[in-house]
């Protein structure tokens, strides 16, 4: 997929005040620090379309960028932040969760994970409840350049393992760095194809 153009609609919290549902939405979401911004910038072949910033949780809203005029990028703040009150947090869940469960053209969640770490209990339960309510999504290993090769399918093994104890098949899953470039054909090509099949 060749990203023409990709620019910034709209931030808000509600969402029923979302764009009208006429187009393929893919959000991305993930613990804050996760590199989020860094990935859609990298997608969208931006510096600068998503924020980013050195402090962890300052995505807040729900952002949406639309690419080509054809589909629709969501830009989820991070959840598990604990530097934000329980109330601030417990705010962002319930609009997270209200995005994920009402928007009717949501086609894929991209579920972003740091590839450095183990297995962490709030991802596994996120997804946990993504498969329960039955949202369609894909798994992102992110930060994939501060890695060897070696390391890489260590720890993606043991994320296999953990997943494989309560689910029957391991989700789609990519391997991707903001920093080299990693991944980015990949993702582009399965929103492409995740269009087609549903045109």
């Amino acid at each position: 997929m060749d990203i023409r153009q990709a620019r910034f609609i709209m931030s808000n919290t509600d969402v029923a005040k979302c764009p009208a549902p006429d187009k393929p939405e893919y959000a991305f979401i993930g613990r804050s620090n996760v590199g989020k911004s860094s990935l859609i910038n990298m997608l969208v072949n931006q510096k600068s379309l998503a924020k980013i910033s050195g402090r962890p949780g300052k995505t807040q809203l729900i952002n949406h960028f639309i690419i080509n005029e054809l589909w629709y990028l969501v830009d989820l703040p991070g959840y598990g932040y604990a530097k934000v009150s329980k109330t601030e947090r417990k705010k962002f869940e319930n609009f997270i969760r209200s995005y994920v469960l009402k928007r009717e053209n949501l086609y894929c969640l991209f579920v972003l994970i740091d590839i450095r770490h183990e297995p962490q209990m709030i991802d596994l339960e996120f997804i946990e409840w993504l498969g329960m309510n039955q949202i369609p999504f894909v798994l992102v290993f992110t930060k994939a350049d501060k890695l060897k090769q070696n390391e890489i399918e260590e720890n993606i093994e043991k994320y296999i393992q953990k997943l494989l104890e309560t689910w029957e098949e391991v989700p789609t899953w990519f391997i991707t760095s903001a920093e080299k470039g990693f991944g980015r054909d990949e993702i582009l090509d399965f929103i492409e194809n995740v269009n087609q099949t549903n045109l």
